[in-house]
């Protein structure tokens, strides 16, 4: 075999070091390896992506194998093939002269053959006395045997790649079919918030998702739809639970009303020192609990959660409570903080202090962080909500006589 030999291509063809490299990689095949041609091809065509080749040089490749007479590459045979050109453009379906020249020049670029030039650039075998081969000038196969493990495995990456790529997509699919499909239940059903923004949201990232091509592109764009139909599940998730707690203190209330029509002597305060003391301290609570302002003040401190109340207003508590679950959401507030916060302050409460987070937003760096402090300190009996409100009613007051 001729691979051991540094040969440089005829006429105006340059050589370069990287053909040098290539053509020293393939001097160090391991003695007797041999391996089917084809099995070499199919993998090739698997990595083609990889090796930067396109159909048509494929397809010279393939009638450059054509013509080596063996099924297997060996290291102890001629691996080198001479076909014409007229020879190679018939048996590559017919491509024409030029193109079949820019597809052998892609071959040799990508490392998988040789060009191992005559001295008058024809192309041709010596046989010996016996026939045998004895110089061949050509086209040298033996890069291909050299690199039979390399394009296997770059093969089996593609494939893998190709089987990720899948996945994703499948799971794409999904994640956009529950988007929707959850956006338009919220409309025609009437859920509390900004759902034309939510979908708008949605439309961008589908925009995204049709230009995406690479793994790493529809990784992204997974994530984002995944983590767009959280969002949403959230939202839906805690206004049907404040639905119920609603009704469950609705049927609470209305029990009491019914069964207690009279207070027992023994809740009564027996003495003017208990008249006096203060809720927390004849409950034995430590905090005192958060005071509730009537809901026309908590609106005129906060017109803007109405925008996020059933058909854009709000008429009741049940209405502030269903569009504080909403304002949390699309403040970026987690369920857990928003949580906490109407164990401390109640439900009516955490909804005041959201509507007033959502009135100054602009302001608060972290929605989450300031509302987690809030409940801290009401937690220790430090905050209440009339200062915030006061605050909020001669903000907006004033912003109304100036637009007046």
């Amino acid at each position: 075999m001729q691979s051991g030999q540094v040969t440089t291509p005829f006429g105006r063809r340059p050589m370069t070091l990287a053909l040098v490299k290539n053509q020293f990689a393939t001097a160090d095949i391991k003695q007797g390896k041999s391996v089917d041609k084809w099995k070499i091809y199919r993998d090739t065509c698997d990595a083609r992506s990889l090796l930067g080749l396109r159909d048509r040089a494929l397809a010279v490749l393939n009638a450059l194998l054509s013509f080596y007479p063996q099924t297997e590459l060996s290291d102890e045979a001629n691996l080198i093939v001479f076909p014409s050109n007229v020879q190679l453009s018939a048996r590559a379906n017919g491509i024409a002269g030029t193109t079949l020249r820019e597809n052998l020049a892609l071959l040799v670029q990508a490392g998988l053959i040789h060009r191992n030039d005559s001295p008058n650039g024809k192309r041709y075998a010596r046989k010996g006395r016996g026939g045998e081969i004895e110089t061949a000038y050509g086209f040298n196969l033996a890069p291909l045997l050299a690199r039979s493990e390399e394009l296997a495995l770059m093969a089996e990456e593609v494939a893998e790649e190709r089987r990720r790529i899948k996945i994703i997509k499948e799971r794409i699919t999904i994640a956009r079919r529950d988007i929707r499909k959850l956006i338009s239940a919220a409309l025609e059903e009437g859920a509390a918030g900004d759902w034309e923004k939510v979908e708008g949201l949605y439309i961008a990232a589908v925009a995204r998702l049709r230009a995406a091509k690479t793994l790493s592109e529809l990784t992204d764009g997974l994530d984002e739809m995944l983590l767009l139909r959280e969002g949403i599940v959230n939202t839906l998730e805690t206004q049907l639970n404040l639905q119920k707690n609603a009704a469950n203190d609705d049927e609470n209330r209305q029990h009491i009303q019914n069964s207690n029509t009279e207070s027992p002597p023994d809740f009564e305060p027996r003495s003017r020192k208990e008249q006096d003391a203060r809720p927390s301290e004849v409950s034995g609570r430590r905090n005192e609990p958060i005071k509730i302002y009537p809901l026309d003040m908590v609106l005129r401190a906060c017109p803007e959660i109405s925008d996020y109340g059933p058909g854009g207003a709000i008429s009741q508590w049940r209405d502030l409570m269903m569009a504080s679950a909403v304002a949390r959401a699309m403040l970026g507030i987690s369920p857990s903080a928003y949580e906490e916060a109407a164990e401390v302050m109640g439900a009516e409460g955490a909804a005041v202090v959201i509507a007033c987070i959502l009135e100054r937003a602009g302001h608060i760096n972290s929605p989450g962080g300031y509302l987690r402090d809030l409940t801290e300190r009401a937690r220790k009996g430090e905050f209440t909500l009339g200062p915030m409100l006061m605050a909020l009613n001669r903000a907006n007051g004033g912003r109304q006589k100036q637009s007046a």
